[in-house]
């Protein structure tokens, strides 16, 4: 009921239709038990005798009450129709949302497919549910109700029939429901699955194809999609028992009153029961069953879709693991860093730190590079920077304020980190470089672009700035898209500007370029610069050693060659002995 509650709140403003649906499936019940009343007083009258007049008129009654009620049936159609696709678009918008605001800590919570599970198969299940609740669900009680009380106004003890039926036909349901539960539930952890398959393989299909691994791909899906054909299969076996159950209580209904029935007016002459309550309790019959079928059909779909709205309200109920203070600083003075006594674990149940007792000071404007081996925690420090997580001891201050004290889009916005794997969307180049200022002018955008060393190759496509980027940027070489995210960077003026490792696919003498670049017109920008090469940091103001998460040495490149032998290693190996001169 708690997540119902949550997950009803997506409804807003399709509340109306939502409630119109209701009313029109009331109208079209009430009809509907209403006819068989008239129809069986219309045989015992017509047996009796009756004017053609009164005929014709009970008979247009009848024409008249049918045709309301297809039309409040088809109007309940419409509006649980917009209810329902309204609601579950509400409902996916409201878990994108809720995962935008979301930190690095909290994604990590959810992998990847099993979001796309969430907000696809999982609220289309939901969706499916609540048109049952809106229609199935107040039709089937209201109609098995109704159709009770008329079956003993018009049947008297024949109704007794349902005495037995009801229970035999609740009774049996409930248990396939209960055996159908435990299947429905497993199937979407394997949903996860199948989609998390399918996701590694488009994204990675160059990898695949190298190393001819499409047998195995394959093999993999097959396997994943295996699991969830069968629980699928177990499930649907146990449901479909409800209809040889419906056909068992359907043909007991109709032998019991035909018999009974029939034993009746032939004892009594037909004072007791009349052929017109026959064939009401025969129509009475089939609405309970059938009122029961659906009610049956409403429990496994509710069945099926509480796992859904577990998984959904999940999201929506994940409180995000940072968020703005109540009075936040909203500017950023200048792109001056501070560590002081920083150390970081990615959860509070990890045994270790990531990093341990961090302390160092960068002036704005400063280039700083950060060197250090895979696992030394590089990409960790420079994250606590942008807030993208908070530091688990001591803190971390831009311009000389606590990140935490600062509006988290004010800081981000001050803040430009350049991934390594940094991301292109479908559109054109001029409309990925516009991420980091929507209102940027085309001069610009020329202008980053030519600090990023990209304008060159983007003029020498065909349609130049308005040249397609494909989805994740496919239609460009690694070197080409990590200058686009420098450029896209740069376009937001930041005061802090990261690179993470992001020069790794361009040559040498591009990398010159690009650090030259940042010298000569953005000198008050704070730059950080991770590298795996020494080329890259030469020139930085302070270069950072870091080796399991701990800055184990800092200094210019003429103090670290002087004073530090891995340093010194590092640098002879990638330049075989010689000056450093990139350039």
């Amino acid at each position: 009921m708690k997540n119902l509650k949550l997950l009803i709140r997506s409804i807003r403003e399709f509340r109306l239709p939502a409630i119109l649906t209701v009313l029109f499936i009331i109208g079209e019940v009430v009809i509907e038990v209403l006819i068989p009343f008239i129809t069986a007083n219309l045989i015992n009258t017509i047996r009796s005798g009756v004017e053609m007049g009164d005929l014709l008129r009970t008979g247009g009654l009848i024409v008249v009450l049918a045709a309301v009620s297809l039309t409040c049936g088809t109007s309940a159609g419409f509006f649980s129709a917009k209810a329902g696709a309204g609601f579950s678009r509400n409902l996916r918008h409201d878990i994108f949302a809720r995962v935008q605001s979301f930190s690095f800590e909290n994604i990590d919570k959810f992998s990847s497919a099993s979001l796309v599970t969430r907000m696809t198969t999982d609220i289309a299940n939901i969706a499916m549910a609540f048109q049952m609740m809106i229609r199935i669900a107040v039709r089937a009680p209201l109609m098995l109700m109704f159709s009770i009380i008329m079956a003993f106004i018009m049947g008297g003890k024949l109704a007794t029939t349902f005495v037995v039926i009801i229970p035999v036909m609740v009774g049996g349901l409930l248990m396939i429901g209960r055996k159908a539960m435990p299947a429905f539930h497993a199937v979407f952890k394997k949903y996860d699955r199948l989609n998390e398959s399918i996701e590694e393989n488009v994204r990675a299909m160059r990898v695949v194809k190298g190393f001819s691994r499409e047998d195995y791909e394959k093999n993999k899906f097959s396997a994943a999609s295996g699991n969830v054909a069968r629980d699928f299969t177990r499930a649907d076996r146990i449901v479909s028992l409800n209809s040889p159950l419906m056909q068992l209580c359907l043909f007991f209904n109709m032998t019991f009153v035909l018999w009974v029935g029939s034993k009746m007016i032939i004892s009594t002459g037909g004072r007791a029961l009349d052929v017109g309550q026959i064939s009401a309790m025969l129509t009475y019959g089939m609405q309970i069953l059938m009122s029961l079928m659906m009610l049956s059909m409403v429990y496994v779909m509710l069945t099926m879709s509480s796992e859904s709205m577990k998984r959904v309200a999940e999201v929506l109920q994940e409180e995000p693991s940072l968020s703005s203070p109540a009075e936040p600083v909203m500017e950023v003075k200048d792109g001056s860093i501070d560590f002081k006594d920083v150390s970081f674990k990615y959860s509070a149940k990890a045994e270790s730190f990531a990093l341990r007792n961090v302390n160092l000071h960068i002036d704005s404007g400063m280039t700083v590079g950060v060197l250090g081996g895979t696992g030394s925690s590089k990409t960790t420090l420079i994250q606590l920077i942008s807030r993208l997580y908070d530091a688990t001891e001591g803190s971390v201050l831009v311009g000389g304020v606590d990140v935490k004290d600062y509006d988290m889009t004010v800081l981000r916005n001050q803040v430009a980190v350049v991934l390594q794997k940094n991301e292109l969307f479908s559109g054109t180049i001029r409309d990925n470089l516009k991420w980091g200022n929507p209102d940027a002018t085309d001069e610009e955008i020329i202008q980053a672009c030519r600090l990023a060393q990209a304008d060159e190759f983007v003029q020498s496509f065909p349609e130049g700035y308005n040249t397609h980027i494909e989805q994740g940027g496919t239609n460009v070489s690694g070197g080409q898209k990590q200058r686009l995210c420098i450029a896209r960077a740069l376009l937001k003026k930041p005061k802090i500007l990261i690179l993470d490792d992001s020069t790794s696919a361009v040559d040498t003498k591009t990398d010159a370029l690009i650090r030259k670049g940042f010298r000569e017109y953005i000198p008050e920008t704070t730059k950080i610069i991770i590298a795996q090469r020494v080329a890259s940091v030469l020139d930085a103001d302070l270069i950072l050693i870091l080796d399991n998460g701990a800055v184990v040495d800092s200094g210019t490149h003429a103090q670290l060659l002087e004073n530090n032998q891995i340093y010194r290693e590092i640098y002879e190996q990638q330049t075989n002995g010689g000056d450093g001169d990139e350039e």
